[in-house]
């Protein structure tokens, strides 16, 4: 039987079913998707799998580093603690008010249309065109944002009946999806085709545009060294968000058995898991496919167009149900998880109280359906694209203010008990802020429009954090 931890939270949650749920909010419909515009912008094989591989590095250096944190303050609330704990509770409050405004909310969201697009395969209804929308409110609403609201308002309630529930669902579509992707996997190298894999790595380190015209033609408009690295900056906004969540179980660690031990290590499994996964499969499509059918693949959906390469015209089948599966999966981790920094705020009197308190079965209810609400609202509004546009920007920035906090606590709490200490301190905590700055930096100057939107929403934080405090008192 699982015993409440100090915070109330059932501790119920093992190494496997944390590990699911840092894999299970990892992988949504990104990595079936985003290889698209990643081509467009680098126009090469090499780069593509460079692009893959350095948001694994990135991706796993800051999961070890977390480590560290994690065993430290086994807390809900996970980074918001942490930066708390490091900084001071503005620069948590403003991780906080991004988390709630655009970061989780935004990417439940998106994750929500995307499951319905999907559907649409097998419900036309749901298909992305204009005859399937109607008028509300002098809104336009499509068919596939009303099922993308009920699927997130569906995940909320399993959710508020108990942690049980919520596991259950993320442990049976995450090991779904995990074997669906090895699967498909596996399939692509049976019917690898070494005519498009040569094909594809001719001149594969050549940095260049993919431009289509209104005729069809496709241009390769080669990049000087500069444009190069923004292009590079650019291409992995998509596989960083792709790669984002994994943060999401330091969320729940008032809810894992042994959480000094078994976050860290299910952090470390989960991204190890996924990171091979992303680069197999952009290994498939690109043994598959030509760069340029994958690149303007329809509606990005490059997934679709190697399976109905290695399947046939049952591909479509095939890829839209494994896209269903994961991105429900993926809902209910970033569902489960996100609920718990609203908690944690509440109890440090940042949010709204009610989101502080549990229900009878030991999670913060209220705190999931104002999240629910949220989420809801930016799926009707149409801007979710837009907003996920600029969370790739904010979650760097975050976790590179959250890594430099390792080095902060060393000499602030030079003492304090660390079960775990994080691997290859400091070489690889500074080589993941360098790669970090940079590649901040690099969408500073070549992709304004995905930075400035996303630093006003943070910055709002400042003045609705002084707010906050004069409530309080």
């Amino acid at each position: 039987m699982s015993q409440p931890s100090a915070s109330g939270f059932k501790a119920s949650l093992s190494l496997f079913d944390a590990t699911m749920i840092v894999a299970g909010s990892m992988i949504g419909s990104g990595i079936f998707i985003v290889s698209a515009d990643m081509l467009k912008d680098m126009g090469s094989a090499g780069w593509l799998l460079a692009a893959w591989g350095i948001t694994g590095f990135m991706t796993l250096t800051a999961a070890i580093s977390y480590g560290e944190l994690s065993a430290m303050f086994p807390k809900a609330g996970g980074q918001y603690v942490y930066l708390k704990e490091a900084y001071n509770p503005l620069v948590a409050f403003v991780y906080g008010w991004s988390f709630f405004a655009v970061i989780q909310t935004g990417t439940i969201a998106a994750v929500g249309v995307g499951f319905a697009k999907f559907a649409g395969s097998f419900f036309p209804a749901l298909a992305w065109e204009d005859a399937n929308t109607f008028r509300l409110a002098g809104l336009n609403i499509h068919y596939a944002q009303l099922v993308a609201i009920v699927l997130i308002i569906f995940l909320t309630f399993v959710n508020t009946r108990g942690i049980q529930a919520g596991k259950i669902i993320q442990t049976i579509f995450t090991s779904t999806k995990i074997l669906s992707l090895f699967g498909l996997i596996i399939a692509g190298f049976v019917a690898f085709n070494w005519e498009v894999w040569r094909a594809n790595w001719q001149g594969a380190w050549n940095m260049q545009h993919l431009v289509k015209s209104p005729g069809g033609q496709i241009d390769f408009e080669p990049l000087l060294t500069g444009a190069a690295l923004g292009a590079v900056a650019s291409a992995m906004v998509g596989s960083i968000f792709s790669s984002d969540a994994w943060n999401n179980v330091t969320f729940i660690a008032g809810e894992i058995k042994n959480p000094k031990r078994n976050i860290g290590l299910s952090l470390m499994l989960g991204t190890i898991i996924v990171t091979i996964i992303y680069l197999l499969t952009n290994i498939v499509y690109l043994a598959t496919v030509p760069v340029h059918e994958l690149a303007f693949s329809k509606d990005n959906r490059v997934a679709l167009s190697a399976s109905e390469a290695i399947f046939g015209s049952s591909g479509t089948i095939i890829i839209a149900v494994m896209i269903m599966i994961s991105t429900f999966g993926c809902n209910n981790g970033l569902i489960l998880a996100g609920a718990r920094v609203y908690y944690t705020m509440a109890h440090d009197n940042l949010f709204f109280k009610k989101a502080g308190t549990l229900n009878k079965n030991a999670v913060p209810e209220w705190a999931l359906w104002i999240q629910c609400f949220l989420s809801c609202v930016l799926c009707l509004s149409g801007r979710y694209g837009d907003l996920l546009d600029m969370v790739s920007f904010i979650v760097v920035i975050f976790y590179v203010l959250t890594i430099t906090g390792i080095f902060i606590l060393r000499k602030k709490q030079p003492n304090a008990e660390r079960p775990y200490k994080a691997f290859g301190y400091p070489v690889l905590p500074i080589i993941y802020i360098i790669m970090g700055i940079s590649f901040c930096l690099l969408l500073i100057i070549y992709k304004p429009a995905f930075t400035w939107p996303g630093l006003i929403i943070a910055l709002i934080g400042i003045p609705l954090y002084y707010l906050a405090v004069a409530n309080r008192k």
